[in-house]
């Protein structure tokens, strides 16, 4: 797999050494981030769905 460079401030460096422990990479804890947000994001999803829809019991179709 090639590296790629992307321009961050030096805030959001910071932000993220704060979210990471010694030893991890950046890559690392951005793809942490990215699991979290697409959990919550699923989350989010299902939380609507059962807000909306009725749903009927298994015992009783």
């Amino acid at each position: 797999m090639t590296n790629t460079t992307i321009s961050i401030t030096q805030e959001t460096k910071k932000a993220l050494q704060q979210l990471g422990t010694k030893g991890e990479t950046y890559d690392f804890i951005i793809k942490k981030l990215l699991q979290r947000f697409a959990w919550k994001k699923i989350d989010e999803e299902w939380n609507k769905i059962l807000a909306q829809d009725e749903f009927i019991p298994l015992n009783e179709l």
